[in-house]
């Protein structure tokens, strides 16, 4: 099915051909010259409506392997060559109004009520057609339907100088005639001018007047963007393409990268209208950056799962220390090589001066298999946990006790309950006692993982 542009463009091919055998026909007839050469201008309106289906029809089609950015600059390219038929246009209309000045015509024109009759109707025709390019013009932001619109509304106040014309011709006044054709010569030459200029504006890529800091308020405005460092934007038919750089903290993780890309793209959509995206996030360095956080993005961009990083100042000199976890079948000595390229990493980040200590552990496997144990294992382990809970004072009420068995030995969690005003630091200490102490009265128990959980009032 055709779009609205195509069959907006189809009307206006079908206006231009009937107004343009009209013309011609009356102008023969009467020997106007006045309307012989509207029948020209509207003969060069048919070619330019014939420019413009071909262009939206083109210009609709999606982007392809060759156009990757669509076709819509087909529509540009109509409208440059419509353009210079209006520039054309007005030229003709200059020198035959300035030969007929000078008395070099060689017809009179004869103000009949058929040529009366043809030009109203030609106005008529005009307006509608102009009114509903520009409207659909507007709608799909097609320059070369405002282009045929320009045409059309040319030819109206073309066809309202003839008129004036005619009837100075009705009464006695030749010379109104030409004098009506350099005014409209004028505005065609104006209206071509601003035409043009947009035309070329858009062909050579030309920055949408207030795009750029219309973007950057908008981007600006988004959480997690630190800086915008480079908008670029053009128009190609109706699509804005915008290309965005902004800077971000360079420890987020990346679905929040990702979440950040995706609310710049859904807030320009809603700013801006039609366009399409890119948008490139550069990792920064804060200021606000703790070393701790500086530590885990080095270890992060090396593939390394780190924790338990701990950060003191030792007679002013800076100390870090860190859990690393490698694969647990690597050999100690490929496994102290990681270990080295981290320290190095560190220090080459934080100052030479910088202590790094690492501690190697074992990666804990994935997939591993196992099974629930028995219902009277649980109980024994849960009696057990209770007595160490206990004895800490504070750790109350056990629950959600579990015990699994897998080939490398059993793995406890469990839950209690804490007082929700405890220091964090001091409910880890404790969990850990009874984690150990768990261990120990079981040494069958591989690794035990406590939850704590505040209880309020």
């Amino acid at each position: 099915m055709a779009s609205e542009k195509e069959r907006v463009a189809l009307g206006s091919i079908l206006a231009s051909g009937g107004l343009t055998l009209a013309k011609a026909a009356v102008g023969v007839a009467s020997g106007s010259l006045a309307i012989l050469s509207e029948a020209a201008h509207s003969l060069l309106d048919l070619a330019a409506t014939l420019m413009t289906y071909f262009a939206v029809r083109v210009s609709d089609k999606p982007a392809d392997e060759e156009h990757h950015y669509g076709h819509g600059k087909i529509e540009s390219v109509a409208a440059l060559g419509e353009t210079a038929l209006l520039f054309v246009l007005s030229i003709a209309v200059f020198w035959e109004a300035g030969h007929r000045l000078s008395g070099g015509q060689s017809h009179a024109v004869q103000a009949s009520l058929i040529a009366f009759g043809v030009i109203v109707i030609s106005i008529v025709v005009d307006f509608f057609r102009a009114r509903a390019l520009t409207r659909v013009a507007e709608a799909t932001s097609s320059e070369a339907l405002e282009a045929d619109a320009l045409h059309f509304s040319s030819d109206m106040w073309s066809s309202a100088a003839v008129l004036v014309g005619l009837a100075g011709v009705a009464l006695g006044f030749p010379w109104m005639d030409s004098v009506a054709a350099i005014a409209v010569a004028v505005f065609i030459c104006v209206a071509g001018w601003r035409l043009g200029k947009r035309t070329i504006d858009t062909l050579t890529d030309t920055a949408p007047a207030g795009l750029a800091e219309r973007l950057h308020d908008i981007i600006n405005g988004v959480p997690g963007v630190v800086a915008v460092e480079r908008v670029r934007a053009r128009k190609v038919g109706p699509t804005s393409f915008v290309d965005v750089d902004v800077a971000a903290s360079r420890t987020l993780p990346l679905d929040r990268v990702a979440a950040i890309k995706s609310e710049i793209a859904r807030r320009v959509r809603d700013g801006v209208g039609n366009s399409e995206i890119t948008v490139t996030v550069e990792p920064r360095a804060l200021d606000s950056e703790t070393v701790v956080e500086r530590v885990m993005v080095i270890a992060r961009n090396r593939a390394l799962a780190v924790h338990h990083v701990t950060v003191h100042a030792i007679s002013g000199r800076l100390a870090v220390a860190l859990d690393l976890e490698v694969d647990g079948t690597l050999g100690l000595g490929a496994a102290h090589e990681i270990a080295s390229g981290l320290e190095a990493a560190i220090n080459d980040e934080l100052g030479p001066d910088v202590e790094v200590e690492t501690h190697i552990e074992p990666l804990q496997p994935e997939d591993v298999p196992g099974r629930d144990a028995a219902p009277s294992r649980v109980e024994e382990v849960r009696k057990e946990l209770e007595q160490l809970a206990g004895a800490r004072g504070f750790l109350r009420d056990i629950h959600e006790v579990r015990v699994r068995e897998t080939p490398d030995g059993e793995i406890v969690n469990f839950h209690c309950y804490v007082d929700s005003s405890r220091a964090v630091h001091t409910v880890h200490d404790n969990v850990d006692e009874v984690e150990r102490g768990l261990r120990r009265r079981f040494p069958d128990i591989k690794r035990v993982i406590g939850h704590a959980e505040p209880r309020l009032g």
